[in-house]
């Protein structure tokens, strides 16, 4: 009878516009008589005498903290509740704060819940990009940021968008056009914690290496392609965005140019000659001009479908139909998840090849970590089938001498999945990436994620333009 009557309780509250929630933290319903209550609110509430902010409206509680403060074990020194309601956390308890609390009020009948959480003062700008185009290189421990832009961008009127501390300010305003012809200092203050930054822009006429693509700009890229851009940009110096386009009208000088990087992602996959020819129309439109730097020195970073491209610039001779055999990839919005790291074996004997230096390994020394558990990745592949059964390649020795390459890489099958053609004839090197386990970006993260093994992928490209840029 008292669960009846309490049903139609709340639904008069609900009638008259009475809005708080009656939800049970417990389903006992054996009490014989019903006992309605009065309010179920938090008034106050402290953790080492770090006074909450209450939310009513949400049934939240944030506990605001120094930007250094140990929360494993954080004593209740406040509650204050509604007259006659009682709480499942009392006041001299200690809490284990580095996962939000439940904390559940009753009075009488009525019930409610509230999460409590606390939250470290941080102020830190996590990322600037000019013009929605040219990304910064943060020094988190200095406190520098630098920004490389081509010259004829100019230094006046540049409007960055900052990234920064939740519910920290910043002065001047992420979005507000700044003259950057000298370094422009930005404040972060987010409550206890203060830092103040030093943003530089520096004008580029001659770049010592490019990222390049189809879309206009950076900010048109997808998102695959556009992690890995940002990362250059922010990580080796004097490195410049460009498109295919620029590069055939020639506005770029590439007079100090080391190496040009192109990672190509194309839901699906490219999956063969014909394939890469009608997909690709931009990159062998501009082939001329990527042949000509790559014949007079320069040398070429190609990763993911853009593997393809060196059997159209001459790096195998005259044959363009030396392009990887065995290609296949999913869509960025279905990914596939990593249930535990992915891999791929180091070649024998190439152990010691630069690409490998410095890597977070893991169980098998050989093995080359790429991602961890809860990675939602695209698989997406450009490689060699080795073998008579099919491909045009009986053994390795068969696939080199063909190609002119080295095999720095291989997968569980054997597959071709790392390699490098090496500079010769005045030409440039060119590292090749064509494994699925390199992949800069995943649309999400199952819960519980941690970065570790992934951190590779990063390892691996800036030991690639540490090597090509000293060819």
């Amino acid at each position: 009878m008292k669960s009846k009557i309490f049903q139609f309780v709340c639904a008069c509250l609900m009638c008259c516009g009475i809005t708080a929630a009656l939800t049970a933290c417990d389903d006992d319903d054996s009490k014989n008589e019903m006992m309605l209550g009065g309010d179920c609110d938090i008034e106050a509430i402290a953790l080492d005498d770090y006074e909450g902010i209450v939310d009513a409206k949400t049934h939240t509680i944030v506990v605001r903290l120094p930007e250094i403060y140990e929360t494993a074990a954080m004593k209740v020194t406040k509650l204050k509740l509604s007259a006659g309601a009682s709480c499942n956390v009392v006041e001299g308890q200690t809490l284990n704060m580095k996962a939000p609390k439940n904390l559940c009020v009753k009075n009488g009948d009525v019930v409610l819940n509230w999460t409590l959480s606390v939250m470290n003062d941080e102020a830190r700008i996590t990322q600037f990009v000019i013009n929605d185009i040219y990304t910064g290189a943060i020094d988190q421990t200095t406190k520098t940021i630098t920004v490389y832009v081509p010259a004829s961008v100019g230094l006046t009127g540049l409007v960055p968008t900052i990234t920064y501390s939740a519910n920290a300010t910043i002065t001047p305003a992420s979005g507000v056009a700044q003259d950057f012809t000298q370094p422009v200092q930005y404040k972060v203050k987010n409550n206890s914690a203060e830092s103040t930054y030093t943003a530089k822009v520096i004008a580029i006429d001659k770049p010592s290496a490019l990222f390049i693509g189809s879309a206009a700009s950076l900010s048109e890229l997808d998102p695959e392609a556009k992690a890995a851009c940002q990362w250059m940009l922010g990580n080796v110096a004097n490195s410049l965005y460009v498109s295919f386009a620029d590069l055939r009208a020639g506005t770029v000088d590439l007079s100090q140019c080391k190496v040009i990087w192109w990672h190509w992602h194309v839901d699906g996959g490219v999956d063969g000659h014909d394939v890469f020819m009608a997909k690709a129309t931009d990159a062998l439109d501009t082939k001329n001009e990527i042949r000509q730097f790559y014949e007079n020195g320069g040398s070429l970073f190609m990763t993911r479908c853009a593997v393809n491209l060196p059997s159209f610039i001459g790096a195998t001779g005259d044959d363009d139909w030396t392009t990887p055999n065995n290609c296949w990839g999913k869509n960025e919005d279905a990914a596939e998840l990593c249930n535990g790291p992915w891999d791929f074996l180091m070649y024998t004997g190439q152990n010691n090849h630069p690409i490998y230096q410095g890597l977070i390994a893991g169980d098998d020394p050989n093995r080359v970590y790429c991602t961890d558990a809860g990675y939602y990745i695209t698989n997406t592949t450009s490689q060699y089938h080795i073998g008579t059964d099919w491909g045009g390649y009986d053994n390795y020795a068969a696939w080199e001498a063909r190609t002119g390459a080295t095999i720095l890489g291989v997968g569980g099958d054997g597959a071709i999945v790392l390699w490098e053609y090496p500079a010769k004839d005045n030409k440039g090197a060119i590292i090749c990436i064509g494994s699925g386990c390199f992949d800069w970006y995943s649309y999400t993260y199952e819960a519980g994620y941690v970065e570790k093994f992934h951190k590779n992928i990063e390892i691996m490209t800036q030991n690639a333009f540490n090597y090509l840029m000293n060819k």
